[in-house]
């Protein structure tokens, strides 16, 4: 039953949430402009905040929707089976949301589904990296720098801020971090070039 459970998240996380949206309403592919990412920043960047907030929206609940399947195993809530399956569930739903089965393989780079993921299984490991991660944006104003320091903060967080000893939980910390850093390997040659695109907030300018 687990097995079935993991190819619903999977097929959970496919869903092409920018992808569906661009070609329906706006008849634009936007891996096919920006960054050519299909994800929530490059739908805000491509075509604006009412694309952007309900991709971001439902990319989250990918992940999380996911992760809630659990509760559907007869597996006790306070075992390691049952942490062990939630964390299968998610690492399911991030690689459907980067190969998604629906649009080709062509996916994004998880963020918002990690996000999603994380808050299901650690609340407040993710709350405070997501303080993190809106502190450096509002520094930077460069979303993928904000996001990469704050996936490398998640781990700090839960392992030595708040003493998890869940060995288990430890290795998937340093995981999530790991791709989130992997995933960005492109924003950081352009970090590196002063090139990375900068998002507007409240009255600033964006470049």
């Amino acid at each position: 039953m687990s097995n079935i459970y993991v190819l619903i998240a999977y097929l959970l996380g496919s869903i092409p949430t920018s992808v569906w949206i661009g070609k329906v309403f706006y008849n634009i592919d936007v891996r096919e402009f920006g960054s050519g990412n299909a994800g929530a920043t490059n739908t805000f960047r491509v075509l604006g905040k009412k694309a952007g907030i309900p991709v971001l929206i439902i990319d989250i609940l990918k992940g999380s929707l996911a992760v809630s399947l659990s509760f559907l195993s007869t597996y006790d809530i306070n075992s390691n089976a049952f942490i062990n399956l939630q964390l299968a569930l998610g690492i399911a739903a991030l690689i459907g949301h980067i190969f998604p089965i629906f649009a080709g393989f062509r996916g994004g780079k998880g963020v918002a589904t990690i996000l999603g993921v994380v808050f299901c299984i650690l609340p407040l490991a993710c709350s405070l990296s997501l303080l993190v991660f809106l502190f450096m944006l509002l520094i930077s104003r460069i979303v993928s720098l904000s996001s990469m320091i704050a996936g490398i903060s998640f781990p700090i967080i839960l392992n030595l801020v708040l003493h998890n000893q869940n060995r288990v939980l430890i290795i998937f910390s340093i995981v999530v971090s790991a791709l989130l850093i992997i995933t960005h390997r492109k924003n950081i040659k352009r970090l590196l070039k002063k090139e990375e695109s900068k998002v507007k907030l409240f009255s600033g300018s964006s470049k």
